[in-house]
């Protein structure tokens, strides 16, 4: 699959709103994003259908000045975006500190509770986890997953334990086992390819939005000097939503007892390579470009 092809409108605007709202106490025009979206893709009624829904999910507000109307952080949605936030700046894609301990998450549940176990296990590959047996799952790491139990209800289905491997115990077999490795080195190794040309490029007219990595971005009428730094503005708002989807389906398994040639250091290299490339241009756009408002007291 195409992780470019699958970024969702929710989720490219979560991506915009971390990088241009979070931690700033203000809400955006409508109108600004929609011009940013169209640059990337994505048409004026979907972005009018995404913003109305992640209101009505509680991930966005409203705030009206005059006939305008501006759209910001709830205090979910910033949760969810400092997360991330730390995913991609802090955390990393390459686990290189682990101490060696697992958490363990076992489970047994009634034959009936199909729904639930289904739920259960979605979250639990969500949240890092793989499946060492049927009902016992493991996590590299500390993990806190008594949010995500509470959640389900299943608290008195599950237990939890903190371990370590024995010793003489082939940890690189077990993560083989227990882990798709090909499937996720296949999405870091998609990515470099789809974005490594950017590494020594720029967006330099609209014709920057036709191929490849660049095909996230939809031709539109040039408006002169500006679409360059539209089209960085756009690019960099993909680059960071494809980014963090490929990162939170990652483990962050121990590197050192992943195959040798594991592609998630190239990719992150690229990754920052290329957000570092583009953000001076883009930082322009969103300087010039974006219309904010400060959030008033009444609507926080």
């Amino acid at each position: 699959m195409n992780t470019e092809e699958s970024l969702r409108p929710q989720s490219l605007m979560l991506t915009f709103l971390g990088d241009q709202v979070l931690g700033r106490d203000v809400c955006v025009y409508s109108g600004s994003v929609i011009d940013v979206f169209a640059r990337a893709g994505i048409g004026e009624q979907a972005t009018r259908s995404t913003l109305t829904r992640m209101v009505n999910r509680g991930l966005l507000r409203r705030q009206r000045e005059g006939r305008r109307m501006y759209f910001g952080l709830t205090e979910h949605s910033a949760a969810v975006l400092r997360d991330g936030e730390r995913r991609i700046w802090q955390t990393g894609a390459v686990n290189r500190e682990w101490d060696g301990t697992w958490t363990l998450l076992g489970f047994s549940l009634p034959e009936s509770w199909q729904r639930q176990r289904h739920d259960l296990r979605a979250k639990l590959a969500w949240s890092g986890f793989g499946p060492l047996f049927s009902g016992l799952w493991i996590a590299p790491g500390e993990v806190d997953v008594s949010s995500l139990v509470a959640e389900l209800g299943l608290a008195a289905h599950v237990k939890i334990f903190r371990a370590h491997a024995d010793t003489g115990m082939d940890i690189g077999a077990m993560i083989e086992e227990t882990w798709d490795l090909a499937e996720l080195a296949g999405h870091y190794e998609g990515f470099v390819r789809r974005w490594q040309p950017w590494e020594t490029r720029l967006p330099d007219d609209a014709s920057a939005a036709s191929g490849s990595g660049e095909s996230a971005l939809a031709s539109s009428p040039s408006s002169g000097r500006e679409e360059p730094h539209l089209a960085a503005l756009a690019l960099r708002l993909r680059l960071q939503a494809e980014w963090l989807q490929v990162i939170r389906r990652d483990p962050r398994l121990p590197v050192r007892h992943l195959p040798d040639d594991w592609p998630a250091e190239q990719a992150e290299k690229t990754f920052r390579a290329v957000y570092d490339r583009l953000t001076p241009l883009a930082q322009g756009a969103s300087e010039r470009l974006l219309d904010l408002v400060p959030v008033r007291p009444d609507q926080v």
